[in-house]
């Protein structure tokens, strides 16, 4: 088994479905997979919440498997969907200057794809 951590930068739908797909793929193949939402794919989490999203099951997928480790805060903030993450209670990071630190993860054996 392998840990990947999956960095999704773009918010770009058609970009993020495959951060979904590779994700749940990865994680039924198991191995050991961590979600992180980041830069301008952080104004995706409120639309994808929304059951009449086209990418709405695979991200309800993710979620109910514990796969989504974090929402970057600043960019959430600047964006304006950190009220939705904490509305969906998605885990926000913020230990490297308010962004996730790829650090944190490097450290703790994972991999780092990113989107």
């Amino acid at each position: 088994m392998k840990k990947f951590a999956m960095f999704a930068f773009n918010g770009d739908p058609m970009c993020f479905i495959h951060v979904l797909l590779n994700t749940l793929d990865l994680n039924e193949k198991g191995h050991d997979v961590k979600l992180v939402i980041e830069g301008s794919a952080v104004k995706l989490i409120g639309p994808m919440a929304n059951e009449e999203h086209p990418l709405h099951n695979l991200y309800a997928q993710c979620i109910e498997k514990g796969l989504v480790s974090c929402v970057c805060q600043a960019c959430a903030h600047k964006l304006g969907s950190l009220d939705e993450a904490k509305k969906q209670n998605l885990p926000l990071c913020h230990d490297m200057a308010g962004h996730p630190s790829m650090s944190s993860y490097v450290s703790q054996g994972y991999e780092i794809i990113s989107f």
